[in-house]
């Protein structure tokens, strides 16, 4: 079964979200009309969801596709915890300095518009 353990929780996981957002959709679209009862659309959204990827599970094309990707994946090297630290030091570190320069910047302009427009 290898890597398409994955590729069925993906759609698995899909097909949660998409119910969801469809639940959503349904009573959003329904309520525009009238007040939906809740029951209806909770039903017609996990139906719509359900069969939605329903279908793109049983597409060989998209089935494919989520199977290369998961495969691809597989190969990527993750950062380590203290690489992910060291990162995220060199990120706070120069945003810090960055803001600095702009307002340093916004400051000068500040200055050189209040002598122009005095």
């Amino acid at each position: 079964m290898g890597n398409n353990k994955w590729v069925h929780l993906m759609f698995a996981l899909g097909g949660l979200l998409l119910a969801y957002l469809m639940v959503q959709a349904t009573g959003w679209i329904w309520g525009y009309f009238a007040k939906p009862p809740d029951l209806y659309v909770t039903i017609i959204g996990i139906g719509l969801g359900g069969v939605i990827a329903f279908l793109m599970w049983r597409n060989p094309n998209l089935f494919t596709k989520a199977s290369e990707i998961i495969n691809e994946l597989t190969k990527v090297t993750w950062p380590t915890r203290k690489e992910t630290s060291a990162a995220t030091v060199v990120v706070i570190i120069t945003t810090v300095i960055i803001s600095m320069i702009l307002g340093l910047f916004d400051l000068v302009w500040s200055w050189a518009t209040g002598i122009i427009y005095s």
